[in-house]
């Protein structure tokens, strides 16, 4: 017996049906919204308003097409098995951010999110990356806020080091 008779070949990929069914419909909800669009011709050189969104839509049902293809020959190769704690460690630290952003400031909420990832990302010892992750935000924080002039919320840090910013 080879490896091609139909006995031995795994079952269609679910999975991948899925991702081919959400890509033909984005690329569906595309094609339709250019289809929709007043095409002015785009003078000259024939690229109007609904000519970008048709191509990216094209290429969405495409790639749809060509994903269920693979899915149903079951060529995709067979995906380890995933572990969520490393994705609660990442979202916990923006949700931690999100929720302390005007109370603790930029440094100090960009820095545990910071931590948070490296966790999530193997590094084991919070003590040593949040002050590190705090260093690191508070450097961007001065890169941004006091020489581009740009509006990044100061919490105590901030203002430890520049008491007029607000």
């Amino acid at each position: 017996m080879n490896g091609d008779d139909l006995r031995f070949q795994r079952r269609p990929d679910r999975a991948a049906l899925v991702i081919a069914l959400i890509l033909a419909g984005l690329g569906g909800v595309l094609l339709f919204d250019a289809a929709r669009l007043a095409d002015v011709g785009g003078g000259y050189s024939g690229v109007g308003p609904a000519s970008a969104p048709r191509v990216v839509g094209i290429g969405l049902v495409l790639l749809a097409v060509w994903t269920a293809v693979e899915a149903v020959l079951g060529k995709f190769p067979a995906r380890p098995r995933q572990d969520p704690v490393p994705l609660f460690w990442i979202v916990g630290g923006l949700a931690f951010q999100l929720v302390t952003l005007k109370i603790a400031g930029f440094s100090i909420a960009t820095g545990v999110m910071f931590a948070f990832t490296a966790r999530a990302f193997g590094k084991r010892k919070l003590a040593f990356s949040i002050p590190v992750g705090i260093a690191a935000s508070f450097l961007v924080w001065l890169v941004f806020a006091q020489l581009l002039m740009l509006s990044l919320p100061a919490g105590p840090l901030e203002h430890l080091f520049f008491p007029g910013v607000k």
